[in-house]
Protein backbone atom coordinates (compact mmCIF):
# COMPACT_ATOMS: atom_id res chain seq x y z
CA UNK A 1 0.00 0.00 0.00
CA UNK A 2 1.37 3.14 -0.93
CA UNK A 3 1.49 6.29 1.16
CA UNK A 4 -2.14 7.77 0.88
CA UNK A 5 -2.14 11.92 0.08
CA UNK A 6 -4.84 14.05 0.56
CA UNK A 7 -4.48 15.38 -2.88
CA UNK A 8 -4.76 11.63 -4.05
CA UNK A 9 -8.52 11.74 -2.21
CA UNK A 10 -9.66 15.15 -3.01
CA UNK A 11 -9.02 13.79 -7.26
CA UNK A 12 -11.49 10.83 -6.24
CA UNK A 13 -13.90 12.72 -4.81
CA UNK A 14 -14.27 14.89 -7.33
CA UNK A 15 -13.37 12.16 -10.43
CA UNK A 16 -16.90 10.25 -8.54
CA UNK A 17 -18.70 12.49 -7.16
CA UNK A 18 -18.16 12.73 -3.78
CA UNK A 19 -17.38 16.38 -2.94
CA UNK A 20 -17.08 19.50 -5.34
CA UNK A 21 -15.58 22.72 -4.74
CA UNK A 22 -18.47 24.95 -4.49
CA UNK A 23 -19.40 27.34 -7.36
CA UNK A 24 -16.05 26.04 -9.46
CA UNK A 25 -17.71 27.48 -12.40
CA UNK A 26 -17.34 30.90 -10.86
CA UNK A 27 -13.63 30.20 -9.83
CA UNK A 28 -14.77 28.63 -6.70
CA UNK A 29 -15.95 30.36 -3.04
CA UNK A 30 -12.70 29.41 -0.36
CA UNK A 31 -13.72 26.80 2.72
CA UNK A 32 -17.14 25.53 1.21
CA UNK A 33 -17.82 22.90 -0.50
CA UNK A 34 -20.71 20.76 -2.49
CA UNK A 35 -21.64 17.29 -1.80
CA UNK A 36 -22.07 15.36 -5.21
CA UNK A 37 -24.03 11.92 -5.28
CA UNK A 38 -21.91 9.82 -3.52
CA UNK A 39 -20.83 11.95 -1.04
CA UNK A 40 -24.35 13.08 0.42
CA UNK A 41 -25.08 9.08 0.50
CA UNK A 42 -21.96 8.31 2.24
CA UNK A 43 -22.54 11.37 4.86
CA UNK A 44 -26.01 10.56 5.08
CA UNK A 45 -25.28 7.04 6.53
CA UNK A 46 -22.45 8.52 8.74
CA UNK A 47 -24.91 10.55 10.43
CA UNK A 48 -27.55 7.89 10.97
CA UNK A 49 -24.87 5.51 12.84
CA UNK A 50 -24.13 8.44 14.72
CA UNK A 51 -27.36 9.19 15.76
CA UNK A 52 -28.31 5.50 15.87
CA UNK A 53 -25.58 5.29 18.47
CA UNK A 54 -27.01 8.24 20.61
CA UNK A 55 -30.81 7.70 20.78
CA UNK A 56 -31.93 4.67 19.36
CA UNK A 57 -29.12 2.86 21.83
CA UNK A 58 -29.85 5.00 24.96
CA UNK A 59 -33.49 5.42 26.83
CA UNK A 60 -32.45 8.49 28.00
CA UNK A 61 -31.07 10.25 24.85
CA UNK A 62 -33.78 12.34 22.18
CA UNK A 63 -33.14 14.07 19.35
CA UNK A 64 -33.56 18.00 18.64
CA UNK A 65 -33.14 20.31 15.79
CA UNK A 66 -32.93 23.90 16.61
CA UNK A 67 -32.77 27.14 14.65
CA UNK A 68 -29.81 28.09 12.61
CA UNK A 69 -31.04 31.90 13.52
CA UNK A 70 -31.60 32.02 17.42
CA UNK A 71 -31.86 35.50 19.58
CA UNK A 72 -28.63 37.41 19.61
CA UNK A 73 -28.32 37.63 23.37
CA UNK A 74 -27.69 33.90 22.92
CA UNK A 75 -24.59 34.14 21.44
CA UNK A 76 -24.05 37.42 24.51
CA UNK A 77 -24.68 35.00 27.00
CA UNK A 78 -22.66 32.15 25.49
CA UNK A 79 -19.62 34.61 25.30
CA UNK A 80 -19.52 34.04 21.58
CA UNK A 81 -19.99 37.67 20.74
CA UNK A 82 -17.52 38.95 23.13
CA UNK A 83 -14.69 36.15 23.14
CA UNK A 84 -14.93 34.22 20.14
CA UNK A 85 -11.98 35.11 18.33
CA UNK A 86 -9.00 34.35 16.80
CA UNK A 87 -5.34 36.18 16.67
CA UNK A 88 -4.58 37.39 13.15
CA UNK A 89 -1.74 38.50 11.19
CA UNK A 90 -1.21 39.58 7.95
CA UNK A 91 2.33 39.66 6.23
CA UNK A 92 3.17 43.42 5.16
CA UNK A 93 5.10 42.28 1.91
CA UNK A 94 2.77 39.67 0.42
CA UNK A 95 -0.29 40.36 1.96
CA UNK A 96 -0.82 36.77 2.89
CA UNK A 97 -3.02 36.54 6.04
CA UNK A 98 -2.40 33.90 9.07
CA UNK A 99 -4.11 32.81 12.41
CA UNK A 100 -0.78 33.94 14.81
CA UNK A 101 -1.34 30.97 17.07
CA UNK A 102 -0.73 28.42 14.22
CA UNK A 103 2.47 30.22 13.52
CA UNK A 104 3.67 30.08 16.78
CA UNK A 105 2.65 26.38 17.25
CA UNK A 106 4.31 25.94 13.86
CA UNK A 107 7.94 27.62 14.74
CA UNK A 108 8.27 26.67 18.66
CA UNK A 109 12.30 27.09 18.10
CA UNK A 110 11.20 31.27 17.46
CA UNK A 111 11.30 32.81 20.83
CA UNK A 112 11.05 36.35 19.61
CA UNK A 113 7.48 36.45 17.58
CA UNK A 114 8.67 38.83 15.04
CA UNK A 115 11.39 36.36 13.72
CA UNK A 116 8.47 34.25 12.03
CA UNK A 117 9.18 33.92 8.08
CA UNK A 118 6.31 34.01 6.53
CA UNK A 119 4.48 30.93 4.86
CA UNK A 120 4.01 32.03 1.45
CA UNK A 121 6.78 34.42 0.93
CA UNK A 122 9.83 33.62 3.28
CA UNK A 123 9.85 36.89 4.51
CA UNK A 124 10.95 37.11 7.92
CA UNK A 125 9.62 40.16 10.42
CA UNK A 126 7.32 41.14 8.15
CA UNK A 127 4.38 39.63 10.34
CA UNK A 128 1.61 42.35 11.86
CA UNK A 129 1.28 42.33 15.08
CA UNK A 130 -1.81 40.44 16.48
CA UNK A 131 -5.36 41.09 16.33
CA UNK A 132 -8.56 39.96 17.40
CA UNK A 133 -10.73 38.57 14.80
CA UNK A 134 -14.08 37.43 15.45
CA UNK A 135 -15.26 34.60 14.06
CA UNK A 136 -18.92 34.52 13.42
CA UNK A 137 -21.09 35.91 10.47
CA UNK A 138 -23.19 38.29 11.08
CA UNK A 139 -26.53 39.54 9.42
CA UNK A 140 -29.79 41.43 9.89
CA UNK A 141 -33.05 40.02 10.42
CA UNK A 142 -36.28 42.22 8.75
CA UNK A 143 -35.73 45.02 6.79
CA UNK A 144 -33.84 47.38 8.45
CA UNK A 145 -30.12 46.62 8.85
CA UNK A 146 -28.85 48.25 11.91
CA UNK A 147 -27.38 47.01 15.44
CA UNK A 148 -31.30 46.46 16.88
CA UNK A 149 -31.66 43.97 13.93
CA UNK A 150 -28.51 42.14 14.14
CA UNK A 151 -28.34 38.45 14.14
CA UNK A 152 -25.66 35.72 13.48
CA UNK A 153 -25.41 32.32 11.71
CA UNK A 154 -24.78 29.94 14.69
CA UNK A 155 -20.71 28.98 15.33
CA UNK A 156 -22.25 26.27 17.10
CA UNK A 157 -25.54 23.93 17.84
CA UNK A 158 -24.67 23.38 21.34
CA UNK A 159 -26.47 26.78 22.15
CA UNK A 160 -29.82 25.20 20.77
CA UNK A 161 -29.86 22.59 22.79
CA UNK A 162 -29.07 24.49 26.24
CA UNK A 163 -31.90 27.04 25.75
CA UNK A 164 -34.27 24.35 25.13
CA UNK A 165 -33.39 21.57 27.65
CA UNK A 166 -36.10 22.15 30.15
CA UNK A 167 -38.86 21.96 27.50
CA UNK A 168 -37.82 19.00 26.03
CA UNK A 169 -37.49 17.07 29.86
CA UNK A 170 -40.56 18.37 30.43
CA UNK A 171 -41.92 16.73 26.91
CA UNK A 172 -40.21 13.84 27.10
CA UNK A 173 -40.60 13.60 30.99
CA UNK A 174 -36.70 12.55 31.54
CA UNK A 175 -34.51 11.82 34.68
CA UNK A 176 -31.44 12.87 35.51
CA UNK A 177 -28.90 11.92 33.64
CA UNK A 178 -30.14 12.59 29.97
CA UNK A 179 -29.02 13.93 26.93
CA UNK A 180 -30.41 15.70 23.86
CA UNK A 181 -28.48 15.16 20.46
CA UNK A 182 -28.51 17.16 17.27
CA UNK A 183 -26.81 17.49 13.83
CA UNK A 184 -27.18 20.62 12.19
CA UNK A 185 -25.31 23.37 10.25
CA UNK A 186 -23.07 25.56 11.87
CA UNK A 187 -20.61 29.05 10.50
CA UNK A 188 -17.21 30.09 11.74
CA UNK A 189 -15.48 32.59 9.46
CA UNK A 190 -12.38 30.65 9.68
CA UNK A 191 -9.21 33.04 8.95
CA UNK A 192 -7.27 30.02 7.17
CA UNK A 193 -9.13 27.24 5.91
CA UNK A 194 -7.36 24.46 4.56
CA UNK A 195 -6.86 20.73 4.56
CA UNK A 196 -9.98 19.90 2.37
CA UNK A 197 -13.30 19.44 3.92
CA UNK A 198 -11.80 19.40 7.26
CA UNK A 199 -11.51 23.38 8.45
CA UNK A 200 -14.41 25.00 6.72
CA UNK A 201 -16.98 27.83 7.10
CA UNK A 202 -19.69 26.22 6.55
CA UNK A 203 -20.13 22.49 8.07
CA UNK A 204 -22.16 20.49 10.32
CA UNK A 205 -21.99 19.29 13.73
CA UNK A 206 -23.10 16.54 15.53
CA UNK A 207 -23.36 16.98 19.29
CA UNK A 208 -25.17 15.63 22.56
CA UNK A 209 -25.37 17.68 25.73
CA UNK A 210 -25.39 15.01 28.32
CA UNK A 211 -26.87 16.40 31.62
CA UNK A 212 -25.89 14.85 34.82
CA UNK A 213 -26.48 15.38 38.77
CA UNK A 214 -22.80 17.78 40.18
CA UNK A 215 -20.31 15.25 41.55
CA UNK A 216 -21.40 12.21 39.44
CA UNK A 217 -19.73 14.17 36.03
CA UNK A 218 -15.97 13.09 36.19
CA UNK A 219 -17.45 9.34 35.47
CA UNK A 220 -19.97 10.56 33.04
CA UNK A 221 -17.07 12.11 31.04
CA UNK A 222 -14.81 8.49 31.45
CA UNK A 223 -18.03 6.36 30.31
CA UNK A 224 -18.18 8.48 27.17
CA UNK A 225 -14.96 9.02 26.23
CA UNK A 226 -14.53 5.53 26.28
CA UNK A 227 -18.05 4.82 23.84
CA UNK A 228 -17.17 7.65 21.53
CA UNK A 229 -13.79 6.16 20.73
CA UNK A 230 -15.10 2.60 20.15
CA UNK A 231 -17.67 4.41 18.09
CA UNK A 232 -15.54 4.85 15.39
CA UNK A 233 -13.74 1.30 15.22
CA UNK A 234 -16.90 -0.18 15.78
CA UNK A 235 -19.55 1.24 13.99
CA UNK A 236 -17.48 3.41 11.00
CA UNK A 237 -14.72 0.56 10.74
CA UNK A 238 -12.03 2.86 11.30
CA UNK A 239 -8.60 1.41 12.23
CA UNK A 240 -8.29 1.91 15.85
CA UNK A 241 -4.12 2.11 15.58
CA UNK A 242 -5.14 5.41 13.71
CA UNK A 243 -7.30 7.11 16.80
CA UNK A 244 -5.79 8.07 20.19
CA UNK A 245 -6.97 10.41 23.04
CA UNK A 246 -5.51 14.10 23.31
CA UNK A 247 -6.24 15.55 27.07
CA UNK A 248 -6.18 19.63 27.20
CA UNK A 249 -3.95 21.27 29.43
CA UNK A 250 -4.81 23.98 31.66
CA UNK A 251 -3.58 26.80 28.79
CA UNK A 252 -5.49 24.83 26.41
CA UNK A 253 -8.55 24.40 27.96
CA UNK A 254 -11.63 26.19 27.18
CA UNK A 255 -13.14 29.02 29.81
CA UNK A 256 -16.45 26.85 29.99
CA UNK A 257 -14.30 23.76 30.57
CA UNK A 258 -13.16 21.75 34.33
CA UNK A 259 -11.73 19.17 31.59
CA UNK A 260 -11.56 17.87 28.02
CA UNK A 261 -10.76 15.29 25.59
CA UNK A 262 -10.09 15.01 21.70
CA UNK A 263 -10.85 11.87 19.59
CA UNK A 264 -7.37 12.36 16.89
CA UNK A 265 -7.43 10.78 13.95
CA UNK A 266 -4.10 10.29 11.90
CA UNK A 267 -5.11 12.18 8.71
CA UNK A 268 -2.34 12.02 5.87
CA UNK A 269 -1.49 15.55 7.05
CA UNK A 270 -0.89 14.49 10.82
CA UNK A 271 -3.01 13.90 13.54
CA UNK A 272 -6.07 16.30 13.98
CA UNK A 273 -9.13 16.50 15.69
CA UNK A 274 -12.31 14.64 15.00
CA UNK A 275 -14.30 14.91 18.26
CA UNK A 276 -14.12 16.64 21.59
CA UNK A 277 -15.76 15.33 24.86
CA UNK A 278 -16.18 18.24 27.35
CA UNK A 279 -17.12 18.70 31.32
CA UNK A 280 -18.66 22.12 30.38
CA UNK A 281 -20.00 21.96 34.10
CA UNK A 282 -23.11 24.42 34.71
CA UNK A 283 -21.20 27.31 33.26
CA UNK A 284 -23.73 27.97 29.95
CA UNK A 285 -27.04 27.42 32.22
CA UNK A 286 -25.77 29.92 34.44
CA UNK A 287 -25.18 31.94 31.79
CA UNK A 288 -28.55 31.80 30.38
CA UNK A 289 -30.25 32.60 33.61
CA UNK A 290 -28.54 35.65 34.07
CA UNK A 291 -29.12 36.76 30.62
CA UNK A 292 -32.37 35.94 30.28
CA UNK A 293 -33.80 36.11 33.33
CA UNK A 294 -35.14 32.88 33.43
CA UNK A 295 -35.15 29.66 35.78
CA UNK A 296 -32.46 27.33 34.11
CA UNK A 297 -32.39 24.80 36.94
CA UNK A 298 -33.99 21.81 37.06
CA UNK A 299 -36.32 19.96 39.43
CA UNK A 300 -34.92 16.43 40.34
CA UNK A 301 -37.89 14.05 41.70
CA UNK A 302 -35.84 10.84 42.95
CA UNK A 303 -33.14 14.14 45.48
CA UNK A 304 -35.78 16.33 45.95
CA UNK A 305 -34.17 19.44 45.23
CA UNK A 306 -33.27 21.98 41.70
CA UNK A 307 -29.77 22.41 40.68
CA UNK A 308 -27.81 23.24 37.71
CA UNK A 309 -27.09 20.36 35.94
CA UNK A 310 -23.63 19.94 34.76
CA UNK A 311 -23.17 19.16 30.95
CA UNK A 312 -21.01 16.52 29.29
CA UNK A 313 -20.16 17.38 25.62
CA UNK A 314 -19.71 15.06 22.90
CA UNK A 315 -19.42 17.30 19.72
CA UNK A 316 -18.37 15.66 16.38
CA UNK A 317 -17.38 17.31 12.84
CA UNK A 318 -19.63 15.21 10.59
CA UNK A 319 -16.96 16.55 7.55
CA UNK A 320 -14.70 15.68 9.25
CA UNK A 321 -15.68 12.20 10.35
CA UNK A 322 -16.33 11.44 6.41
CA UNK A 323 -12.35 12.51 6.06
CA UNK A 324 -11.34 10.64 8.33
CA UNK A 325 -13.63 7.62 6.45
CA UNK A 326 -12.46 8.43 3.13
CA UNK A 327 -9.05 8.99 4.31
CA UNK A 328 -8.82 5.08 6.40
CA UNK A 329 -10.53 3.67 3.25
CA UNK A 330 -8.41 4.97 0.90
CA UNK A 331 -6.11 2.24 -0.89
CA UNK A 332 -3.57 1.69 -3.54
CA UNK A 333 -3.62 -1.79 -4.83
CA UNK A 334 -0.55 -1.72 -7.02
CA UNK A 335 -0.50 -5.64 -7.26
CA UNK A 336 -3.51 -4.60 -9.55
CA UNK A 337 -3.06 -1.47 -10.50
CA UNK A 338 -5.97 -0.02 -9.17
CA UNK A 339 -7.50 2.64 -6.59
CA UNK A 340 -9.99 1.23 -4.01
CA UNK A 341 -12.69 2.57 -0.83
CA UNK A 342 -12.32 -0.06 1.08
CA UNK A 343 -15.55 1.52 2.78
CA UNK A 344 -17.40 -1.02 5.16
CA UNK A 345 -20.27 -2.24 2.73
CA UNK A 346 -23.05 -0.82 5.20
CA UNK A 347 -22.10 2.60 4.86
CA UNK A 348 -20.74 2.49 0.89
CA UNK A 349 -22.95 4.46 -1.07
CA UNK A 350 -24.18 1.99 -3.56
CA UNK A 351 -23.83 -1.74 -2.25
CA UNK A 352 -23.70 -3.41 -5.65
CA UNK A 353 -23.49 -2.77 -9.55
CA UNK A 354 -24.80 -5.49 -11.90
CA UNK A 355 -23.51 -5.90 -15.28
CA UNK A 356 -24.37 -7.80 -18.10
CA UNK A 357 -20.89 -9.16 -19.94
CA UNK A 358 -22.23 -8.19 -23.44
CA UNK A 359 -24.96 -6.06 -24.26
CA UNK A 360 -26.63 -9.04 -26.29
CA UNK A 361 -28.20 -12.37 -26.09
CA UNK A 362 -30.84 -11.18 -24.00
CA UNK A 363 -28.25 -10.50 -21.13
CA UNK A 364 -28.99 -6.92 -20.70
CA UNK A 365 -32.85 -7.99 -20.17
CA UNK A 366 -31.92 -10.26 -17.26
CA UNK A 367 -29.51 -7.62 -15.49
CA UNK A 368 -32.34 -4.91 -15.86
CA UNK A 369 -34.55 -7.51 -13.87
CA UNK A 370 -31.98 -8.11 -11.17
CA UNK A 371 -31.58 -4.45 -10.66
CA UNK A 372 -35.56 -3.90 -10.28
CA UNK A 373 -35.51 -6.96 -7.61
CA UNK A 374 -32.48 -5.50 -5.84
CA UNK A 375 -33.26 -1.89 -5.41
CA UNK A 376 -36.18 -2.22 -2.63
CA UNK A 377 -33.39 -3.34 -0.07
CA UNK A 378 -30.44 -1.44 -1.51
CA UNK A 379 -29.02 0.82 -3.79
CA UNK A 380 -27.92 -0.81 -6.64
CA UNK A 381 -26.47 0.70 -10.24
CA UNK A 382 -26.92 -1.00 -13.73
CA UNK A 383 -23.37 -0.53 -16.07
CA UNK A 384 -22.87 -2.39 -19.15
CA UNK A 385 -20.28 0.68 -20.67
CA UNK A 386 -16.72 -0.78 -21.63
CA UNK A 387 -15.09 -4.13 -20.44
CA UNK A 388 -16.10 -6.07 -17.16
CA UNK A 389 -12.80 -5.10 -15.63
CA UNK A 390 -13.22 -1.36 -16.27
CA UNK A 391 -16.34 -1.38 -14.99
CA UNK A 392 -15.34 -3.40 -11.88
CA UNK A 393 -12.37 -0.71 -11.28
CA UNK A 394 -15.00 2.23 -11.71
CA UNK A 395 -17.23 0.57 -9.01
CA UNK A 396 -13.95 0.01 -6.45
CA UNK A 397 -12.99 3.48 -6.75
CA UNK A 398 -16.50 4.80 -5.76
CA UNK A 399 -16.27 2.21 -2.53
CA UNK A 400 -19.29 -0.44 -4.20
CA UNK A 401 -18.60 -3.56 -2.61
CA UNK A 402 -19.93 -6.16 -5.11
CA UNK A 403 -20.28 -6.65 -8.67
CA UNK A 404 -22.98 -8.66 -10.04
CA UNK A 405 -21.83 -10.29 -13.83
CA UNK A 406 -24.83 -11.64 -15.88
CA UNK A 407 -23.40 -13.81 -18.35
CA UNK A 408 -24.49 -16.95 -20.55
CA UNK A 409 -24.59 -19.41 -17.75
CA UNK A 410 -26.89 -16.79 -16.00
CA UNK A 411 -29.30 -17.90 -18.80
CA UNK A 412 -28.87 -21.22 -18.68
CA UNK A 413 -28.66 -22.50 -14.65
CA UNK A 414 -30.27 -18.93 -12.93
CA UNK A 415 -26.55 -18.27 -11.38
CA UNK A 416 -24.64 -15.14 -11.55
CA UNK A 417 -20.83 -14.26 -10.75
CA UNK A 418 -20.83 -12.27 -7.23
CA UNK A 419 -17.25 -10.26 -6.93
CA UNK A 420 -16.10 -8.88 -3.61
CA UNK A 421 -14.69 -5.52 -4.19
CA UNK A 422 -11.21 -5.92 -1.79
CA UNK A 423 -10.04 -9.35 -2.54
CA UNK A 424 -11.59 -9.53 -6.02
CA UNK A 425 -12.71 -13.36 -5.64
CA UNK A 426 -15.83 -14.28 -7.11
CA UNK A 427 -18.79 -17.08 -6.13
CA UNK A 428 -21.39 -18.10 -8.31
CA UNK A 429 -24.50 -17.37 -6.42
CA UNK A 430 -28.05 -18.35 -7.57
CA UNK A 431 -30.89 -15.90 -8.31
CA UNK A 432 -33.30 -16.92 -6.15
CA UNK A 433 -31.09 -16.64 -3.20
CA UNK A 434 -29.43 -13.41 -4.42
CA UNK A 435 -30.78 -10.79 -1.91
CA UNK A 436 -30.40 -12.50 1.10
CA UNK A 437 -26.80 -13.67 0.25
CA UNK A 438 -26.04 -9.92 -0.12
CA UNK A 439 -27.39 -8.97 3.02
CA UNK A 440 -25.25 -11.33 4.80
CA UNK A 441 -22.29 -10.04 3.29
CA UNK A 442 -22.94 -6.87 4.48
CA UNK A 443 -23.65 -7.80 7.67
CA UNK A 444 -20.59 -9.88 8.29
CA UNK A 445 -18.45 -8.29 5.65
CA UNK A 446 -14.56 -7.57 7.24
Amino acid sequence: MKETSLDKIVSLCKRRGFIFQSSEIYGGFGAVYDYGPLGTALKDAISQRWMKSMTQLHENIVGLDSGILMHPKIWEASGHVGAFNDPLVDCKHCKARYRADELVEENPEDAVWKNIQCPSCGNAGELTDPRQFNLMFKTHVGPVEDDAAAAYLRPETAQGIYVNYLLVQGAMRLKIPFGIAQIGKAFRNEIVARNFIFRTREFEQMEMQYFVKPGNDEDSLNSWKEERLNFYSDMLGIDSSKLRYHGHGEGELAHYAKEAWDIEYEFPFGWSEIEGIHNRTDFDLKQHQEYSGKNMQIFDQEANEKYFPYIIETSAGLNRMLLAVLSDAYWEDSENNRVVLKLHPSLAPVKAVVCPLVKKDGLPDIARKIVDELKPHFKVLYDQQGSIGKRYYRQDEMGTPFGITVDHQTAEDNTVTVRERDTQKQDRIGLDGLTEALQAKISTYS
